[in-house]
């Protein structure tokens, strides 16, 4: 049994303009302890995708297709049941550290938490499991730390916070939702790398949020590409990084900044943007904005086609492009 398969998934939200589609019918799945990457320009559906998977959509968001956790479905499941699952078998790194915490609360507290209402732990095995797990993820002199506020500690020290809190009950799942937004590049790769020691370590599973196509290429086996609520590309990592079969993966490829380019020069761009929900086409999603737009496209949702390799790709032209491709080789 898988422990995570997602079939159908559509979520709808309302908004100032009206009813809008944010996730238009995908299914991914994923075995225990495989991970999983996801990328695509802000606004494309990955963060709601994973917020269905914790329970955590707004109230008014209306949610069908199917969510299976582990055999149990968790679309329509009672909040008292999510409770018992999120924080506890699926835990989740959030995007921005100082929101994720509680200002008002020490971090002995904070950490202790999920322990307590989980594990059912005394305050005193609370704190004393919290001061291993702050040790662990490297947060130096953790003891004397216990009772300090979030706003004592710096933009990394808190994401390894966070990621204490989210193994404090040695999830299943772990997903990671922009680990690494608003830090350097030094702390960026300290967190990443501590990441995939836990998830290796833990033999946990994991879906990681990424723009950055290099973290995406060095931290998961399989990958999604997602545009305008849909699934456009899938697959394992070498083999998309390879193929780059959809029109917008090879946009995301070529906007990405090249060692040894000659000073000034402009980074390649997708035309347009990203159009909100509610003016998205019926058809492919990117249409419009993709050079190989045809009628076609807007109209048409395209079916997945199966490349080598367990690749999939959402496009109504492939023959065309792997064609002009051919012969620009």
């Amino acid at each position: 049994m898988k422990l995570l398969e997602v079939t159908d998934l559509h979520i709808g939200l309302t908004t100032p303009r009206g009813p809008a589609e944010a996730v238009r019918g995908i299914s991914f799945s994923l075995e225990r302890g495989e991970t999983l990457g996801i990328v695509g320009e802000s606004g494309c559906g990955k963060s709601i995708t994973v917020m269905s998977l914790m329970g955590l959509l707004p109230g008014s968001a209306k949610v069908s297709g199917s969510i299976r956790f582990d055999g149990q479905e968790l679309v329509g499941l009672p909040e008292k049941a999510m409770c018992g699952i999120r924080g506890n078998r699926i835990g989740m790194i959030f995007q921005e550290p100082m929101t994720a915490l509680n200002p008002v609360h020490t971090i002995a507290r904070q950490v202790g938490e999920p322990l307590r209402i989980h594990r059912g732990l005394t305050k005193a095995e609370a704190r004393k499991e919290a001061l291993a797990l702050l040790e662990r993820v490297g947060i130096p002199d953790a003891a004397s730390r216990l009772d300090a506020y979030p706003h004592q500690f710096s933009g990394g020290q808190r994401q390894r916070i966070g990621i204490a809190m989210a193994l404090a009950c040695g999830p299943d799942l772990l997903i990671a939702d922009e680990p690494t937004t608003a830090l350097d590049v030094t702390i960026q790769k300290q967190i990443l790398d501590l990441i995939q020691s836990l998830v290796a370590e833990r033999g946990m599973a994991l879906i990681l949020i990424s723009h950055d196509l290099g973290v995406i290429a060095s931290s998961v086996r399989r990958m999604l590409v997602m545009y305008g609520g849909s699934i456009v590309e899938s697959g394992p990592t070498e083999a998309v990084f390879a193929e780059r079969a959809h029109p917008y993966t090879k946009g995301l490829f070529a906007a990405r900044p090249a060692l040894g380019a000659p000073r000034g020069q402009r980074l390649a761009t997708i035309p347009g943007s990203v159009p909100e929900l509610v003016d998205l086409p019926p058809g492919c999603p990117f249409a419009g904005r993709c050079r190989y737009t045809a009628d076609a496209c807007h109209g048409t949702r395209p079916a997945p086609s199966m490349l080598p390799h367990d690749h999939a790709v959402r496009c109504l032209r492939l023959d065309e492009i792997a064609a002009e491709s051919e012969a620009t080789a």
